[in-house]
């Protein structure tokens, strides 16, 4: 068998709004990527770290989620309405890293009635279907999800959907599309993932949550 130390691990990072605020937080970690991922024009998806040991990996947000749960990546980050999205049981949360705020909301358009008043049925365009149809159960509604995984704003305006649940920072998006954030789900950060059997196997994997929760524990306290 093939010594653990020897074989490389693989952590996965989000593209989009999370990386840049995490790569900060990553190389007081120890994890710093080679210069090649910092090139807007390389295409590559897979990088070389200053660890021998370590590489990076460059996904799509809900891929980082996949990748960790089943084991091809033992470490990542992602927002937590990737995690309560997927529920993955071999997906571990250990620190909250304080960054990559947003919440997760319902929106339609402004001015208009809200739908769920009249109704116990209604059309949603989501990339959260799971926690979508959650949300709205719980208010005795059943929810039938349009998945998308982008444009979300257009879809009240050229009827795929009465409503749209997305992620929302400012506003400004849904401001410009004629929307209005109506009813929040929850509150969304960037986490620490790792994979639970990679994290009772490999010492390593332990050795990085402890120093990510310590960052994350001098934030707190500065």
């Amino acid at each position: 068998m093939t010594d653990q130390a020897t074989q490389q691990l693989t952590f996965a990072i989000p593209k989009g709004r999370i990386l840049d605020e995490a790569l900060p937080v990553m190389a007081r970690a120890g994890v710093v990527p080679e210069d090649a991922f910092h090139d807007k024009g390389n295409r590559s998806l897979s990088f070389a770290t200053t660890r021998e040991d370590m590489r990076l990996i460059r996904v799509r947000a809900f891929d980082v989620a996949t990748f960790v749960a089943h084991g091809a990546a033992q470490i990542g980050i992602v927002g937590s309405d990737v995690i309560e999205e997927f529920d993955y049981a071999d997906l571990y949360a250990p620190v909250d890293l304080d960054i990559g705020h947003c919440r997760l909301s319902v929106a339609r358009v402004a001015g208009a009635d809200a739908p769920h008043v009249h109704s116990s049925h209604m059309r949603v365009a989501t990339k959260y279907p799971n926690l979508t149809r959650r949300h709205f159960e719980a208010r005795g509604i059943q929810a039938e999800c349009v998945k998308l995984n982008g444009a979300m704003e257009l879809a009240p305006s050229l009827g795929l959907a009465s409503q749209i649940v997305d992620l929302v920072s400012t506003g400004r998006t849904l401001k410009e599309n004629g929307l209005v954030e109506s009813d929040p789900i929850m509150d969304v950060s960037a986490r620490l993932i790792v994979n639970r059997a990679a994290l009772k196997t490999d010492p390593r994997v332990g050795e990085l949550v402890d120093a990510f929760r310590s960052i994350a524990q001098e934030r707190e306290a500065a």
